[in-house]
């Protein structure tokens, strides 16, 4: 059973220099429950006073059952004690994996961070390392969360890395439930918002970065959101690094701080290779692409490499050349996991991924591509690949881009629909409190739009419906951005909405 003591508390909070106050006559108290939501207290909960913290849900917490709180602020009116903290998210993280266990030590972890690619990633990974383990491979993505073999043990994500005290919950039911091993996905914001702080990885990959993220409400500036993804690797013991990115030598001194050269593996596209500090351990090469799969040869270079005897060709049953780097990084992980070269085949092969590159085809219209494209790099990636694939079929696509944050990516949409589209749906994805339209204007900005045709349609299903049944044979559609996210984010609520993904599968029945 969970639980933590106040002693146990305070060993935590001094040896991380977090402890600025205590109110406890005693050590020996013991918690039965953790939360940071006081609607989820019960009886002798230790309840976590952090973010837009109002009073209120002190009072709340204590009714339903706290019997002590933690916060970076002291409550004198409250009739129950508390930690003061200097930092209240490392605090919770700590307590947290405390509480449960420290359940990071009994499931093996393989963590993926980069700008693009890390859900597609996880999900290669989860599929080979399910042949290797029977199924037991627990998972943590921007879509699904998987802790056990149950449809009850699978549900929508709401952040790409969860709260801490969350994170913690989800691989101790993972423990709980059997599984053997744990493959997540670390966005940036969680070591911004220290969401995994003291967390430790078996294996960490370092996909790619270009600048994302970056506003008013997340990362100041590229430097910090470098940073803080680098802080992945420091916190790995094997470190994976793909050549084909940018900032190769800052990534690879950032491994190299707490890791040792000989669990460095670089891995890298054969044709792209150029002479580097840092020679490449594993090469690829494209052997076939299509609209609807791939193939690869991959060919160890350095005798650590070699050991993981994963030479050979790969079927990739998700199209895309910019998923072959991320079928290698996968197949790379999974070695290091314990996983055979016939168990990679099988799971590369047969990987889905809900929501991206999910491909539905049509008789007399398009071919319309279902992807969660978000920022240039991904949506420049899907584009070019389809126009190099259909040369002369007409690319549209239909997207917008999230209020709020992420405001950098208004730009970089326009640019990627400008470089490889023929016609663009502008329309709503998750305003939040921003205009849709405004924010349509700000991608339009940056199309020439006398070549590419360009129009705003605030509806989000009837621009795909337009856009879908508008298409003619031999041309390919993308609706970017939502993929099966089953909600939009407006004005401060979740409506209701069907889903890309939904929507696309209904118009094409009916076509």
């Amino acid at each position: 059973m969970a639980q933590i003591t106040v002693a146990e508390v305070l060993v935590l909070l001094n040896e991380h220099n977090l402890l600025l106050e205590s109110q406890f006559s005693s050590s020996s108290h013991r918690f039965d429950q953790i939360a940071y939501n006081s609607k989820l207290v019960t009886d002798n909960c230790l309840f976590f006073c952090k973010g837009n913290f109002k009073p209120a849900y002190l009072d709340d917490a204590q009714k339903n059952g706290a019997t002590a709180y933690m916060s970076e602020k002291a409550y004198r009116n409250a009739a129950i004690p508390g930690f003061i903290v200097t930092n209240i998210q490392k605090a919770m993280s700590l307590v947290s994996a405390a509480f449960f266990g420290f359940p990071q030590d009994k499931l093996p972890t393989i963590a993926y961070t980069g700008t693009k690619g890390k859900t597609t990633s996880a999900y290669f990974t989860k599929a080979i390392l399910d042949q290797t383990y029977d199924r037991r491979v627990a998972l943590s993505s921007t879509i699904n969360t998987v802790v056990g073999l149950t449809s009850k043990d699978v549900v929508k994500s709401n952040l790409t890395t969860p709260e801490s005290l969350d994170l913690f919950t989800n691989m101790h039911q993972a423990v709980e439930n059997g599984m053997s091993h744990l493959v997540m996905e670390v966005s940036s914001q969680a070591y911004k918002k220290n969401r995994v702080y003291g967390l430790h990885y078996d294996v960490g990959v370092f996909l790619n970065i270009s600048p994302d993220h970056i506003g008013r409400n997340e990362h100041p500036t590229f430097a910090d959101y470098l940073h803080c993804k680098e802080q992945l690797l420091v916190n790995s013991n094997i470190c994976i690094l793909n050549a084909d990115g940018t900032h190769l030598t800052d990534i690879f001194y950032a491994a190299k701080t707490t890791t040792q050269p000989e669990n460095i593996f670089i891995y890298g596209r054969a044709s792209k290779n150029q002479e580097t500090d840092f020679p490449v351990d594993i090469e690829y090469r494209s052997l076939a692409d299509s609209l609807t799969e791939n193939q690869i040869q991959i060919t160890a270079k350095t005798e650590k490499a070699k050991a993981l005897k994963i030479d050979g060709v790969y079927k990739i049953g998700i199209p895309g050349d910019y998923n072959e780097g991320n079928a290698v990084a996968a197949a790379i992980t999974s070695a290091l996991m314990g996983a055979k070269p016939t168990e990679i085949e099988y799971g590369l092969a047969n990987t889905t991924v809900p929501g991206r590159m999910e491909i539905y085809q049509t008789k007399t219209h398009g071919t319309v591509y279902v992807d969660y494209a978000h920022n240039y790099g991904s949506l420049h990636s899907v584009l070019d690949f389809l126009k190099k694939q259909a040369p002369t079929g007409k690319v549209t696509v239909i997207t917008g881009s999230t209020g709020d944050k992420g405001i950098d990516r208004r730009e970089g949409l326009g640019k990627a629909i400008d470089e490889s589209a023929d016609q663009a749906y502008l329309t709503t994805d998750d305003p939040a409190t921003e205009d849709p339209k405004q924010i349509a204007k700000e991608i339009a900005d940056h199309i020439d739009t006398s070549r590419v045709a360009t129009t705003y349609i605030p509806d989000r299903k009837t621009a795909i419906t337009k856009a879908v049944t508008e298409s003619q044979k031999g041309d390919l559609v993308v609706v970017a951005g939502k993929g099966h996210d089953p909600y939009q984010k407006i004005n401060g609520k979740n409506v209701p909405y069907e889903g890309d993904a939904a929507i696309v599968k209904n118009l094409v029945k009916g076509l």
